[in-house]
C-alpha cells in the first residue's frame, strides 16, 4: 500500500470492556502508521481514559448496543471524518495491528469495492476449541446462503468500504452483525476476499470473552433461518455493485451437451458441499411434493449452492413405494400412538387427505434422519477418496 493511500484507511477499534489491553493495541496501530478511532462501546471500565497522550479519535456510545452497533457507529463517524475504507481490529489484542496492510494490499488488488477478511491462522494450542468448531459451522451456513468459500466469517479483523456498508440493509447489532454483513454484502455485488493473518489467544484463565453461549447462539440460529429463508425467495437482491465483466469466449457454434454435463458434476463438488446436497435430496425426496419434487429440488439446490445432480439422484431413493409408506406410517404413530395396520379401502382412499397429512408429519422425521445417513455416507467416501488420491499421488517432488 502506497503511503499516500493510507489517509483514506483508518483503523476502528470497537471496544467493551477491555481497558487493559487498549492502549498497547492502539500504539501498535498508529506505530504501523494507520490513524485510529476508538468506539467505546458503553464500556463499564471507561477504556478512552486509558488513551491518554495518544492521537487518536475517540467516540463513546453512553450504553452498550453491542458490536454490530459500534462497528457501524464507527464507520458513520469514519465517513464524516473523509475516509473511505475502514479496517476494524478487535481491542483485546488477538489481532496483530501491523498485519492491516495485507488486508489494504488485497483490496487493491480486488479492484473494487470488497470486504476483506483476515482469516485467523489458529493452530495455538491455546486456541478453545468452541471457537473451532464456531467457525466451521459459520462459514458452513455463509456458503449455503452467499455462495461464497471462506475461510473465517467470524473474524473479526476486517476491511470495509465505508460507502457499501452503509448503504446495506443490515438488522443485527452484536455478534450476529459479522455474519449479517458478509451475507448481504454479497448479494449486493460486493466483492468478500480473505487473506491469512496470525492470532493471538491467551490462556484460558485470561481470557476475555463477551459471547454468550446460549443468547448469541439463538441470535445467530434466527438470523440464519431468516437469511436462508430470503436466500429462497426467488425476488432479486438489491445491487450495490456490479458483477465484474465475465472473460470474453468464443461461443461454440453448435450445443456441448457434454460438456454441460460435466460441468453439472463438477459444480460446487467438495465433500462437505457434496454431502450436503445429498442431505438436501433425500429430504426433500421423503416430502409429499406429488409430481414437482425434481424441480423443487432443483431450484432450492440452485439457490443454495449446492450440487444439482447429487441432489437430484439422492432423492431416487425416496421413490414409491418404500419411503412413502415409511413416512405415512411413522406420521400415523405420531398422530394415534399405534402403526396403521389397517389396508382397507376406506383408509387409503377415502382417507386420502389424512393420509397426506401423515405422510407429511412422517416426512419431517424421516426425511432428516434419512438425509442424515446419506450425508455422512457420501462425506466419508469423499474424503477416503480424497486420502486415497493423496496418497497414490506421494509427496511433493
Amino acid at each position: 500500500m502506497k503511503e499516500k493511500e493510507k489517509p483514506k484507511i483508518i483503523v476502528v477499534i470497537p471496544v467493551y470492556n477491555h481497558g487493559a489491553s487498549l492502549r498497547q493495541v492502539v500504539e501498535r496501530a498508529l506505530v504501523a502508521g494507520w490513524p485510529v478511532l476508538v468506539v467505546d462501546d458503553g464500556s463499564d471500565d471507561d477504556p478512552l481514559e486509558q488513551l491518554t497522550g495518544l492521537d487518536c479519535v475517540k467516540l463513546r456510545l453512553p450504553v452498550n448496543k453491542g458490536k454490530g452497533a459500534a462497528i457501524l457507529a464507527g464507520a458513520r463517524e469514519a465517513a464524516r471524518l473523509g475516509y473511505e475504507t475502514m479496517i476494524t481490529l478487535d481491542g483485546d489484542g488477538q489481532h496483530d495491528p501491523a498485519e492491516a496492510e495485507l488486508l489494504a494490499r488485497q483490496a487493491a488488488l480486488i479492484g473494487r469495492p470488497a470486504i476483506v477478511i483476515g482469516a485467523r491462522r489458529m493452530i495455538q494450542e491455546t486456541v478453545p476449541k468452541a471457537s473451532l468448531f464456531g467457525r466451521a459451522f459459520s462459514n458452513f451456513w455463509v456458503r449455503l446462503e452467499s455462495g461464497q468459500e471462506l475461510a473465517d466469517t467470524q473474524s473479526g479483523m476486517r476491511l470495509y468500504p465505508l460507502r457499501e456498508l452503509l448503504a446495506l440493509d443490515l438488522t443485527c447489532s452484536r455478534y450476529d452483525f459479522e455474519v449479517e454483513v458478509l451475507v448481504r454484502a454479497a448479494w449486493a455485488g460486493v466483492a468478500l476476499s480473505s487473506v491469512a493473518i496470525s492470532v493471538h489467544y491467551p490462556p484460558p484463565g485470561k481470557r476475555i470473552t463477551h459471547f454468550h453461549q446460549l443468547r448469541d447462539n439463538f441470535r445467530l440460529t434466527l438470523l440464519h433461518t431468516r437469511l436462508l429463508l430470503r436466500r429462497l425467495a426467488p425476488w432479486p437482491h438489491r445491487r450495490l455493485c456490479g458483477q465484474p465483466a465475465p472473460p470474453q469466449e468464443q461461443k461454440p457454434r453448435f450445443p456441448r451437451p457434454w460438456r454441460t454435463m460435466q460441468m453439472l458434476f463438477r459444480e460446487h463438488s467438495s465433500a462437505p458441499g457434496l454431502a450436503t446436497a445429498v442431505w438436501l435430496g433425500l429430504f426433500m425426496g421423503a416430502l409429499p411434493l406429488i409430481a414437482v419434487h425434481t424441480v423443487a429440488i432443483i431450484y432450492v439446490a440452485h439457490r443454495l449452492h449446492l450440487n444439482k445432480v447429487a441432489a437430484v439422484a439422492a432423492s431416487q431413493f425416496c421413490m414409491p413405494p418404500v419411503v412413502p409408506i415409511i413416512c405415512i406410517q411413522v406420521g400415523y404413530f405420531l398422530r394415534n400412538g399405534q402403526l396403521l395396520l389397517d389396508l382397507s379401502r376406506e383408509k387409503w382412499l377415502l382417507e386420502i387427505h389424512l393420509r397426506l397429512w401423515d405422510w407429511l408429519l412422517g416426512s419431517l422425521v424421516v426425511g432428516p434422519l434419512l438425509g442424515l445417513i446419506g450425508a455422512v455416507l457420501v462425506y466419508w467416501a469423499q474424503t477416503r477418496l480424497f486420502r486415497r488420491q493423496t496418497m497414490d499421488k506421494g509427496p511433493p517432488q
